[in-house]
């Protein structure tokens, strides 16, 4: 595979497949729809298939790449339609959550979702942002199931994948500051917590729009 570089060391061989292979897709290297081949990564890098396949399924979990059973994993294609409409689809589901969330003010539910905002937090402390968009995406996945409305939340699982891979692959070049995106989900839990529904909704609606400031919105 051409640009994938030097051979790597035995350290940790898993997470440099994957930080190197998702700099090919970042970079552009690798285009959508683009298999990647297991064994051709493996010898390019000078390892086994083994760490290369967990890499492979890192990728696939976050969105960077789908899996086609008996067919093998590709690079994941989002097209701006697609990117639209999921979009225009979520901005209702959390416009409509965060008004049920904020008239009930569950404090279970609360700690839940203050959780996620301090993983955001640390995550961005220590630069690991496959663990900054687990947390991003689990912040509002607790949100629609804090609604106490069963639809939301399979709904909201129906377009977790496709979110994923929205979050990770429209907007892979984000050079902003992800302490700031922590900050942000701190201030939509705010909204939450002042019990006004009208607030909370109005908030979680521009955030899925992307008109709360915040590029690179979750």
């Amino acid at each position: 595979m051409a640009g994938v570089g030097e051979p790597l060391t035995r350290v940790l061989l898993s997470d440099q497949v994957y930080t190197r292979v998702r700099g090919l897709i970042v970079n552009g290297d690798l285009k959508a729809g683009d298999r990647l081949v297991e064994a051709e990564i493996a010898r390019d890098l000078g390892v086994s298939q083994a760490p290369v396949r967990e890499a492979v399924k890192r990728l696939v979990h976050e969105g960077l790449a789908d899996h086609i059973p008996r067919r093998g994993s590709f690079v994941a294609d989002v097209s701006s339609q697609d990117a639209d409409a999921a979009r225009a689809v979520r901005v209702i589901i959390e416009e409509f959550a965060a008004r049920a969330v904020a008239e009930r003010a569950d404090p279970e539910s609360v700690e839940a979702l203050r959780a996620k905002v301090r993983d955001m937090r640390e995550a961005a402390e220590a630069g690991d942002i496959g663990r900054f968009r687990d947390a991003d995406i689990a912040f509002h996945r607790i949100l629609c199931e804090a609604s106490a409305n069963p639809f939301l939340s399979r709904i909201w699982s129906l377009m977790e994948p496709s979110l994923r891979a929205l979050r990770v692959v429209s907007d892979p070049m984000f050079t902003g500051d992800w302490a700031e995106m922590a900050l942000q989900h701190g201030v939509l839990l705010e909204t939450l917590e002042s019990a006004d529904a009208d607030r909370a909704a109005a908030a979680f609606a521009a955030h899925a729009r992307g008109d709360d400031g915040v590029l690179g919105h979750s």
